[in-house]
């Protein structure tokens, strides 16, 4: 489990699902500049960031190209690693074929499964939150096509051109691959992250277990001394996690 200590006087924040190049990239350009006035917002006082996956719509890193765009997104990263704030990639369910850009251009670690974590004395399980618990079948199914290797080899040998548009364009036409039949409340005792957080508390105890993927900003006890927390997104609520020190707490971003 990993250790991170908050000074008095900072924070770490949290913040999932930006989805931009949804539905264009012209389109998602607003909500990429009010993004980017957040991180720009958080850097004085920010001890670390949890940047809990689908920062894009889809991402896919051939050899030496990445998909065109994001600049705004890319150097206020680049300047907040370069200052020396530490930034934590989880992936989703529209960015799983990251493979070292991130770590080479921006030194931000970027990780494929559910992390532990210890901050201060607080203990947190973090991930996107994608194909875990009971349900989520039909994206299950999806995701083990998209992360074979033979899958990955062949769409690489599309052109970039022809490869990057119409994995766009299932990006947001499919909802296996885009999410869209999950951004309704189901109540907690039918929320499939809430039940695969409980099975977890089974084996060890997290004052915290926090997810994106969901698109709602939810908090919900599991018991007396762990909380479920959604983040929410940067599409419809602009929500995103604080931690002080001592508790977690969900805000709202406005400009």
């Amino acid at each position: 489990m990993k250790q991170l200590n908050v000074p008095k006087d900072k924070k770490v924040y949290f913040a999932s699902d930006n989805h931009l190049g949804a539905p264009t990239g012209k389109q998602s350009l607003p909500r990429e500049k009010k993004f980017v006035a957040w991180l720009d917002y958080i850097k004085a006082d920010a001890a670390a960031i949890f940047l809990l996956g689908d920062l894009f719509d889809f991402w896919f890193e051939y050899k030496t190209v990445v998909p065109k765009g994001f600049t705004r997104t890319l150097g206020k990263l680049a300047e907040l690693s370069d200052a020396g704030i530490p930034i934590y990639y989880f992936v989703g369910n529209h960015d799983l074929w990251m493979n070292g850009y991130f770590e080479e251009e921006l030194n931000i670690p970027v990780f494929h499964e559910p992390q532990q974590y210890i901050l201060n004395e607080t203990s947190f399980f973090i991930g996107h939150g994608d194909g875990l618990g009971p349900h989520d079948k039909g994206y299950k199914r999806m995701k083990k096509v998209f992360t074979n290797p033979l899958a990955k080899w062949l769409f690489r040998w599309l052109h970039p051109d022809w490869g990057v548009r119409l994995a766009q364009h299932l990006s947001v036409k499919n909802k296996l691959i885009s999410g869209d039949e999950d951004i309704k409340f189901l109540g907690a005792d039918k929320e499939w992250l809430v039940h695969y957080a409980k099975r977890k508390l089974e084996q060890r105890h997290f004052d915290y277990f926090v997810f994106g993927h969901r698109h709602l900003p939810l908090e919900i006890d599991l018991n007396e001394k762990s909380k479920y927390i959604n983040l929410g997104d940067w599409i419809s609520y602009f929500t995103y996690g604080v931690f002080d020190g001592h508790r977690l707490f969900l805000e709202k971003f406005d400009d």
